[in-house]
């Protein structure tokens, strides 16, 4: 899937979680595509830092302290965007969680669609 469909997935992403969480408010869908960059650039450069760092908390959590360096991920968005707001790090756990299932979701349908569109061919 190509990054442009990937940034778009992300964007709606943010988008529909910010409608769905109280705590959570995005200004509009220029700050929501503003968010969905800076929260893939932190994933790709910040994030595999953190998870090595954090390797055996992590294990010993059985990964469920992955959970918390995704919230951490969105916190740092939050401070580093205006438009973007959560109110605490509770709702960036949240965000996290509500994100991930909505670009599961997106990615599969946008994968479904893709290999129609290559089976017809």
């Amino acid at each position: 899937m190509n990054w442009l469909l990937r940034l778009l997935i992300s964007t709606i992403a943010v988008l529909v979680a910010s409608y769905l969480l109280p705590g959570v408010s995005v200004n509009g869908p220029v700050t929501a595509l503003v968010v969905a960059v800076v929260l893939s650039l932190l994933n790709l450069l910040l994030r595999p830092i953190l998870i090595i760092l954090s390797l055996p908390v992590t294990i010993l959590t059985l990964g469920l302290f992955l959970l918390v360096i995704n919230a951490l991920m969105v916190y740092l968005t939050d401070e580093l965007i205006d438009g973007f707001t959560l109110r605490n790090f509770w709702w960036a756990l949240w965000f996290s969680i509500v994100i991930s299932l909505i670009q599961s979701i997106l990615e599969s349908m946008a994968g479904s669609s893709e290999k129609k569109r290559s089976a017809k061919k």
